[in-house]
């Protein structure tokens, strides 16, 4: 009887190992595994990683360089810098939350400030009724952070931040945010009178 079982048993097991052989042999032949990427990349789905911002040319955009142009590109959440010489550079930034606080068109930079004070705006405290009235230059805190310059438009400045998980990202009240580092390099060669686009 015990040798009756083994022999059902063994059978059983070398019907099933017969029943899975032609897959075994199909996951080990190349079509299952290529050799070369090209292979691979045509089966596999890729995720690219890559920013949506690229270089931009200030002659789409400006009639002349001037004293310098500066292009806030809200869609690909990056600033173009190009100096009288030609000088160019390219940031990523902050941009306004929603498209009703984004202001778009042509302006100029008015002034600007190192270490500027913060007021919110009527309409941001009404949205935040805790921000404070006003908040001094140098503050742990402020939104502004250490440099700012004044677009021709109230209340609407090109800045930096404390906050550098604002950078890449609709964080703003309307303002175009920079990395604190970025806006240091980039305000001694932005003058008065640098013509901004805001696109």
């Amino acid at each position: 009887m015990s040798s009756s079982r083994i022999n059902r048993r063994t059978a059983l097991l070398g019907v099933a190992s017969l029943m899975a052989t032609p897959q075994l042999l199909r996951a080990q032949s190349s079509d299952a595994f290529p050799q070369d990427e090209e292979a691979i990349s045509t089966q596999l789905p890729v995720r690219r990683n890559v920013s949506s911002f690229s270089q931009q040319k200030w002659q789409d955009h400006f009639d002349e360089l001037g004293v310098g142009c500066l292009l806030a590109d809200i869609t690909s959440r990056a600033v173009h810098y190009w100096g009288p010489d030609g000088t160019y550079k390219l940031y990523p930034s902050s941009v306004p939350m929603s498209e009703e606080l984004t202001k778009r068109g042509y302006t100029k930079v008015t002034r600007k400030t190192e270490n500027p004070s913060w007021t919110p705006t009527a309409s941001m405290r009404e949205r935040d009724p805790s921000l404070p009235v006003r908040m001094d230059g140098g503050e742990p805190g402020n939104p502004l952070g250490t440099r700012a310059m004044y677009l021709g438009w109230p209340a609407y400045l090109v800045h930096g931040t404390h906050d550098t998980r604002k950078i890449g990202r609709q964080s703003s009240s309307g303002c175009i945010g920079l990395y604190n580092q970025h806006v240091e390099e980039l305000y001694p060669l932005v003058q008065v009178g640098t013509q901004v686009r805001l696109l």
